[in-house]
């Protein structure tokens, strides 16, 4: 129980972090949860179908080289993840009327990427152990909630424009491209120091994602 607790402690830290920077229109809590337990069970799900597609169409022997990690950080894991997110987003959230205002692009796009973190850090941890879960709440679950921050600022500009599918895709390719950028140099770690460049990059998505909830924030139509 208290494994369980450790690998879930950091998801519900940043779920209530989101939930305090929506300041000025909280939210539906019921709709939070809903999106929240898609992406733990509906968005994996997706993930494991598309990354069999994937495995079948992208053979990867076990030879370790650039060309083949790249492939492997950027779309089968990078684009598989994240727009399986992308899929509860766009066709459950974003439909919904309490989708009112940009901001919430980042609430509901963070509480689907915490669903699927959730579930992830879960099995990493009851198989890694503490030592795991240490790692991950200071990598992988922030990650996580950077990406879908980063989405969630297009998706949410995308409710309200003329250009909403060219957003909704920026918010996508955005997630993808950091995504596949931090575990790209991850996969790389056969070249030594890259594993620095997963920590750059994780750097910059964490500054914008910062950027992205003040810009939304200040400008709330529920701003007074």
């Amino acid at each position: 129980m208290n494994l369980i607790l450790t690998a879930l402690a950091p998801v519900a830290a940043i779920v209530l972090y989101i939930y305090i920077k929506d300041k000025y229109e909280k939210e539906p809590v019921r709709l939070l949860l809903s999106c929240f337990l898609l992406g733990a069970i509906a968005s994996v799900l997706i993930t494991v179908l598309l990354s069999r597609v994937f495995d079948t169409l992208l053979p990867l022997n076990d030879g370790s080289s650039v060309l083949q990690m790249f492939v492997k950080a950027f779309i089968v894991v990078g684009f598989t993840e994240e727009f399986s997110k992308y899929v509860i987003v766009r066709y459950y959230a974003q439909p919904k009327r309490d989708f009112n205002e940009p901001f919430d692009g980042i609430v509901y796009a963070v509480m689907v990427s915490m669903g699927f973190a959730a579930t992830e850090n879960l099995l990493y941890v009851m198989s890694g152990g503490y030592q795991i879960a240490l790692v991950r709440a200071f990598t992988a679950v922030p990650a996580h909630a950077s990406f879908g921050i980063l989405m969630g600022y297009f998706m949410g500009k995308a409710k309200f424009s003329r250009n909403s599918s060219l957003l909704n895709l920026c918010g996508l390719l955005l997630a993808v491209l950091f995504h596949g950028a931090y575990d790209f140099f991850l996969f790389i770690n056969f070249i030594p120091g890259t594993w620095a460049g997963a920590f750059i990059s994780l750097g910059i998505a964490l500054l914008l994602s910062r950027k992205a909830i003040r810009r939304h924030q200040d400008n709330s139509r529920f701003r007074i």
